[in-house]
């Protein structure tokens, strides 16, 4: 079935995919700002804090390279769906969670769910609308979800104090029910019928070994001590399965991961950057939402709105920004956009207790924003005009997993480097030294980014792209920065 933009089929299938996608979206965001009244419920420690963050996050960058191709094996439509049942119903388990050990159980499951409706919405509008229409449809998509994306932390807020933080969650209950309704009604299904065999699940599982591992060892090693059998297994765990995985991935007829795909020093390059950005990102955006609630006193609504400039910012130049990349090549934003966030986290530096929202915040907050506007397209539609035309689905959801990694890593690893642990986060003075600290780190490793963009090939845009499949402009890759690039894009077969 080919849908034509601007039918009421159209206007349908684009807000089923935006209502799904967004809903994940918005969850991320929310969970920020509702940290530390989780925490104080709870009475949850630095620890438990990280794993709320990195129970989700585990889940969803272990899988959300294999629920890509069980769509296109298993219907499109089918595992989006079920992606939303499974959101909305893990969703319900975190509202109703009595304590920090089941928040976590239910935030990997509501990862589950993330990872399989958040690489199918874009499947389902490029294997839906006619090819002509396609770039807008996701334009669109992009566009209006990064809107969800905008409003988060004001929701969050609101909802948070509204009630209870509790309700962030249960708030997905009805959200998902809609979206069900309107998948029924709109979206058609669709499948790769050249795609023959079962999806690589070994391989996916070792991934999600590997990185459970090592996210284990990462978080408890602090609390625990190195020696302590748990943190020796997870390591043991970690590495196992991460070597194991990569070596699968030489062997295999199918690889999830196709190794000649890093071949392109570009791909390479551009993914490298990602990673080491994106860890910055996850870093600064956990101890944001902490430092403004707990060391200057903002209500969670407050917190949510001092962030709002960020996405405002995105949200207006991003396509101006993946034009210009289009335009003289990505090297440049690719170098100087890092750098810029890297200005962003000294100046981040100056919050403290009893700092100004207008003289302080605000001036890191917007250098901040113009550094992601640089970034986050350019870097995107970079992995995908640097991928082969058939790879072009793998080679985005290689680039969102390796961005969520990232973020899962510096959640894990970035507290206790900056002497963040235990309840240290409910003291002010414990909490803003480090807070800095962190800058310090995060602000190293995006100035890293830029220096590895220099090896970006400037002319990955020239070579004219093959007639199938069609890839996005750079300027149609916006998406929330802090969530990570956008998924699964690749060839429709219909």
């Amino acid at each position: 079935m080919s849908i034509r933009w601007g039918t009421p089929v159209a206007r349908g299938v684009l807000a089923t995919t935006i209502i799904g996608s967004g809903m994940a979206m918005l969850d991320g965001t929310v969970v920020n700002v509702a940290l530390p009244r989780i925490g104080k419920e709870l009475d949850a420690s630095v620890a438990g804090l990280q794993w709320i963050l990195d129970g989700y996050l585990l889940s969803l960058a272990s899988l959300i390279l294999i629920a890509g191709s069980l769509g296109d094996r298993y219907g499109r439509r089918k595992v989006y769906m079920i992606g939303v049942v499974w959101f909305g119903a893990s969703s319900l388990l975190c509202g109703l969670a009595p304590n920090t050990g089941l928040l976590v159980a239910a935030r990997i499951l509501q990862g589950v769910g993330g990872a399989l409706l958040t690489p199918g919405s874009l499947a389902i509008l490029q294997s839906s609308f006619d090819r002509s229409d396609r770039a807008r449809a996701i334009g669109a998509w992009s566009g209006l979800g990064g809107i969800a994306a905008a409003v988060g932390p004001l929701v969050g807020g609101l909802l948070v104090q509204a009630w209870s933080w509790r309700l962030a969650f249960l708030i997905n209950v009805p959200v998902a029910v809609l979206c069900i309704w309107m998948s029924l009604k709109y979206v058609p299904e669709s499948r790769d019928e050249q795609l023959h065999g079962r999806p690589d699940i070994t391989s996916s599982s070792l991934g999600a070994i590997g990185l459970a591992g090592l996210t284990a060892a990462l978080v408890e090693a602090p609390v625990r001590g190195i020696a302590d059998p748990l943190v020796l297994v997870a390591i043991v765990l970690g590495v196992g399965g991460l070597v194991t995985f990569v070596t699968m991935q030489f062997r295999l007829r199918d690889p999830l991961v196709p190794p000649e795909m890093f071949r392109d020093r570009t791909f390479t390059v551009s993914n490298a950057l990602t990673f080491v950005v994106y860890t910055a990102l996850g870093g600064v955006m956990m101890l944001m939402v902490l430092q403004l609630q707990v060391s200057l006193g903002y209500q969670p609504t407050v917190a949510g709105i001092a962030g709002l400039p960020i996405t405002i910012i995105m949200l207006l130049t991003s396509s101006w920004s993946g034009k210009l990349a289009s335009r003289i090549g990505p090297r440049l934003q690719l170098v100087v956009g890092p750098l810029i966030i890297a200005v962003a986290m000294l100046l981040y530096m100056r919050i403290g207790p009893g700092a100004s929202y207008l003289t302080e915040v605000l001036p890191a907050v917007v250098v901040f924003g113009l550094g992601l506007t640089c970034v986050v397209a350019p870097v995107t539609a970079t992995v995908l005009a640097s991928a082969e035309d058939r790879h072009a689905g793998v080679a985005s959801g290689v680039n969102n997993a390796i961005a969520r990694t990232g973020g899962l890593l510096a959640v894990a690893v970035l507290p206790s480097v900056s002497g963040l642990t235990g309840e240290a986060y409910t003291d002010p003075t414990a909490l803003t030294s480090a807070w800095r600290t962190a800058l310090v780190i995060c602000a190293v490793l995006a100035a890293v980014g830029g220096l590895i963009a220099l090896g970006v090939r400037n002319d990955v845009f020239a070579s004219p792209p093959a007639a199938e499949p069609e890839a996005p402009a750079p300027g149609d890759c916006l998406h929330c920065g802090v969530e990570g690039p956008p998924t699964h894009i690749k060839p429709a077969h219909t």
